[in-house]
């Protein structure tokens, strides 16, 4: 059985499914108003462990993915600017060109990745009869209030809010953290935005007798609802969702519904690091893939950067460490073409190797096990090819290097030099051969070459 480390109740749980066989599961996506960055990656890199894992284990996976196109403000105070509006002012593109742009660019590094897509995308903008529904369905049961800027979420009005982050022993006083505006109480959140007055908004729908459009939470409830029902498996994301969009997502949900919990599993992957700091869009530490792959690093090198620290524990980043996760990449790869004929699996490996995974997806320790097998030939294509169902690393795609006769030419020369022990020729010889786009390596079973 796998077992997940559960946000909601702070401890390692074996999962069990709602309907056996099937996992409902719900991640929370970009908002689109510019390129995701490499530490937003790394969650979307975890989730996608997570869901080739349940499939190792034979589960069917309902996996909904929501685009935030509309209503995602610039601060969680519920202040400041609309992200897609802000987008679409720096780069004077409508906002729904910026969206339909980053969306792509996202997918994209989806792909980059190999990150298996969701069983259902789901957009903000397309769904905004049922965020409307649910909104109505609150203020029919008495959970909100209306202020000047908006219909906001009265969090007095349960007992448990703020149970996911264990907000109860903050002790927030109002307007100490926050800004109140009209608010009643701190963590109150607005459920619709009303359009201000004058205000040129590209997304704005007709809704509560005003012009107005959704806050940033009522999507993410209204959408997993809809595509997983009122009671499911999992919902993942970011740590910083924990606090205040999950934290919300639970309290509108489960007030609209009645029923609790809404999620049995909530997981979470921790931030990516610069220099101990977090990589945020509004800072100088701001690094998407593309910026990788201009430097010529593999993207499925940075994924084997980030299975080697837990999803759980902070991972700071540097282009050296990448670097050598690059080279630890190449290795493995290596490895891999090189494993012997007619090698015998040892089925122990297989068993430490998913024991690793089911324990809360222990990637570091999977990784080691994988290394330990090869270098004692312990595992055949067939297990490499199981493993990476989970890994994603492509690990088993071998690409034959096709050697010109001018390189064959060198390196049976480079050979005789080194027999000859002219390392000064071999030396000479090798810069050559790497100046045409090979990387070379000597081992003791002879001279080994792929390409860059």
């Amino acid at each position: 059985m796998i077992h997940l480390f559960n946000t909601l109740s702070r401890k390692k749980e074996p999962l069990e499914a709602i309907t056996p066989g099937h996992i409902g599961l719900y991640t929370c996506g970009p908002t689109v108003y510019n390129y995701v960055h490499i530490g937003n990656l790394r969650t979307y890199v975890f989730e996608d462990i997570l869901v080739r894992a349940l499939k190792a284990k034979g589960y069917q996976v309902n996996h909904v993915m929501n685009i935030t196109d509309v209503g995602h403000i610039t601060g969680d105070a519920d202040l400041g600017e609309d992200k897609m509006e802000k987008g679409s002012k720096r780069e004077g593109k409508s906002a729904w060109d910026i969206a339909r742009m980053y969306t792509q660019a996202f997918e994209q590094n989806m792909i980059d990745l190999n990150i298996l897509e969701p069983n259902t995308w789901c957009k903000a903008t397309d769904h905004i009869p049922e965020q409307i529904a649910m909104v109505q369905t609150l203020m029919d049961k008495g959970f909100t209030y209306e202020t000047s800027d908006a219909l906001y979420f009265d969090t007095t009005k349960i007992d448990d809010y703020g149970k996911l982050a264990n907000l109860q022993n903050q002790q927030l006083q109002a307007g100490a953290r926050v800004e109140m505006g009209e608010k009643k109480n701190p963590h109150d959140f607005a459920l619709w935005k009303w359009s201000k007055e004058g205000e040129n908004r590209q997304m704005e729908w007709d809704a509560f007798g005003r012009k107005g459009f959704p806050g940033w939470h009522i999507e993410c409830s209204a959408m997993a609802v809809k595509y997983l029902g009122e009671h499911f498996d999992i919902h993942c994301g970011g740590i910083d969702h924990i606090p205040v969009h999950h934290t919300n997502e639970i309290a509108q949900t489960e007030a609209a519904t009645g029923i609790k919990p809404w999620v049995n599993f909530w997981l979470h992957g921790e931030f990516l690091l610069i220099d101990s700091e977090k990589m945020a869009k509004s800072g100088e530490n701001f690094i998407t893939l593309q910026t990788l792959k201009e430097k010529n690093i593999d993207p499925l090198a940075y994924r084997f950067f980030l299975l080697q620290t837990h999803y759980r524990k902070q991972l700071n980043f540097s282009f050296e460490a990448l670097e050598a996760a690059a080279a630890g990449y190449k290795k493995l790869k290596r490895m891999v073409r090189e494993i012997p004929e007619h090698t015998a699996r040892d089925p122990r490996i297989h068993e430490e190797f998913m024991k690793a995974v089911k324990d809360d997806l222990n990637m570091p320790e999977a990784l080691a096990v994988l290394f330990m097998g090869l270098k004692d030939n312990l595992v055949d294509l067939e297990t490499i090819i199981e493993f990476d169902k989970i890994l994603g690393l492509r690990l088993h795609d071998i690409e034959k290097v096709d050697i010109s006769d001018d390189v064959q030419s060198l390196l049976d020369r480079r050979q005789k030099a080194r027999d000859e022990k002219n390392w000064e020729l071999a030396d000479l010889l090798r810069e050559e051969i790497q100046s045409l786009g090979y990387v070379l390596e000597d081992t003791s079973d002879g001279q080994k070459v792929e390409r860059e």
